[in-house]
């Protein structure tokens, strides 16, 4: 580990209150989990006592103590998905894995997780692997699920079900909808907001598929343009704290209806977002 690389994120976020769960994101981001000397270096550079920082990591399911797989394999065990055969589903990737949940494969491919809610309930039982939805699991799935993983789910078309999975969104300001289910984009009610780029004003409609990146727009937004985001409701700015790890770009935050938060780049054309089903906010 850098000290230097550390210390150079501390110091991004140097003034900034409430800075300390994004400089932790940061350190996982580029770590995969968070190092306890980097949490002591942490510390000392804000000036927070080593327990409150450890308190902020171990409060927040998100981060993680220990080093994760290269894929994240989370499991929902609640209520709706246990009904619905959950623990074998658990069971079989545990077998196809051999390790249990919190535990990481000896070759660091895999991290396997049970979640209690992933806010997808009517598509129970649902597993996720980096972010991907497979809804309506079933315990002889898993070693296909594992594979295409590994394969890269980028290069999986929407339409097969992987992607599949509606979020329904509202303003982190005056958590007003922002769905609008008049304009749909990819059959599905859109997640309208106001823009401003380049001195142009007006209206963008997302994809509420989770993976998608269509959207339909009142003025043509070139590539790499960064945009800012407005609640049509309340007029306040959408802007999060934390930067997109990939661009730079300032990212783009709303509450999923269901529980949690889902935060996007406003840089045109990059994919980077963060998505967090199971109540943890960024």
């Amino acid at each position: 580990m850098n000290t230097a690389d550390i210390e150079c994120i501390v110091k991004k976020y140097e003034g900034q209150r409430g800075s300390l769960i994004s400089i932790l994101e940061e350190v996982q981001d580029k770590y995969s989990y968070l190092p306890e000397e980097a949490l002591r270096i942490v510390a000392e550079k804000t000036g927070s006592l080593l327990s409150d920082v450890y308190g902020v990591a171990t409060f927040y399911k998100w981060f993680s103590l220990k080093p994760r797989g290269r894929h994240l394999v989370q499991c929902c065990v609640g209520t709706a998905c246990h009904v619905r055969n959950a623990p074998a589903i658990v069971e079989s990737f545990e077998q196809q894995l051999n390790v249990k949940p919190g535990e990481t494969t000896e070759d660091r491919e895999f991290t396997l997780e049970t979640v209690n809610c992933l806010g997808a309930c009517a598509l129970g039982p649902v597993v996720v692997t980096d972010g991907r939805y497979f809804p309506h699991m079933n315990p002889g799935k898993a070693g296909e699920v594992l594979k295409r993983t590994q394969e890269g789910l980028d290069a999986v078309d929407i339409k097969d079900g992987l992607k599949t999975f509606p979020v329904e969104v509202s303003c982190p300001r005056c958590n007003h909808s922002l769905m609008n289910p008049k304009r749909l984009v990819d059959d599905a009610p859109s997640i309208k907001v106001t823009i401003a780029f380049n001195q142009t004003h007006g209206w963008l409609c997302l994809s509420s598929i989770y993976g998608s990146y269509n959207i339909e727009s009142s003025a043509e937004i070139p590539m790499e343009t960064v945009v800012d985001f407005f609640c049509p409701h309340c007029n306040s700015e959408l802007r999060g704290a934390a930067d997109c790890a990939e661009c730079g770009a300032p990212m783009v935050p709303m509450i999923v209806r269901s529980g949690g938060m889902v935060q996007i780049c406003s840089r045109r054309g990059c994919k980077a977002h963060m998505l967090d089903l199971d109540g943890v906010n960024f």
